[in-house]
């Protein structure tokens, strides 16, 4: 069974910067696809996404949603920012705020943003995370070996692992193995916002 659900951004409503985080992705997902030698159909399957919109994410015409990116990111057993950070390696990296690609799901409550993005071998990410009000986010198990650590800046958070529950205040951390699924859930009246540092298994297997 394939996603169908829509894409973040239309080609219509797309800003200059929104068509060029579109072109990057795609970009992305055509090199890592060729890489590893795999047709749209192949990737279809073993991402749960249809053809047809895998086929628009690598023509750049549409920014998929958070939730579809981290189904392409688990199927090739990498890292969101894989398909949207810069592949060099410079010394140093300066990220402004106001050049930060957001990813969002799709009602838009829930947006991240990668704070340490993938570059060369590295097998860790760091995020910022910020749920709206009544916002539940919930997560497919990422691959065998993949690891979250977690921290709430600001509100209340419920991180689900499984069938547990736990809840966090400002400045509770949690950390967890993610293969399995789980999910996030702002049930205060604040925006929520936490700080996530992702840790990938070093095997990949496609």
């Amino acid at each position: 069974m394939t996603d169908s659900s829509p894409l973040s951004t239309a080609d219509a409503d797309k800003t200059p910067d929104d068509k060029q985080f579109a072109r990057i992705i795609g970009a992305n997902l055509r090199r890592l696809r060729s890489q590893n030698n795999l047709s749209l159909e192949k990737l279809a399957r073993a991402a749960g996404v249809s053809r047809a919109m895998l086929g628009q994410i690598e023509l750049g015409q549409s920014v998929p949603t958070v939730t579809v990116l981290a189904r392409i990111a688990d199927a090739f057993s990498l890292p969101i920012t894989a398909f949207v950070g810069d592949r060099s390696e410079p010394n140093v990296t300066f990220l402004p705020a106001s050049d930060a690609k957001l990813l969002h799901s799709a009602d838009g409550a829930f947006v991240t943003r990668a704070l340490f993005p993938f570059i060369g071998s590295r097998r860790v990410e760091f995020y910022e995370l910020r749920l709206a009000p009544g916002c539940d986010e919930s997560s497919e198990a990422h691959a065998s070996g993949t690891s979250e650590n977690l921290v709430v800046a600001q509100g209340e958070l419920e991180v689900s692992v499984g069938a547990e529950v736990h809840r966090l205040a400002a400045g509770d951390a949690i950390f967890f193995s993610a293969d399995a699924p789980h999910g996030y859930r702002n049930g205060g009246a604040l925006e929520a916002i936490a700080y996530l540092v992702m840790t990938y298994p070093e095997s990949i297997s496609y």
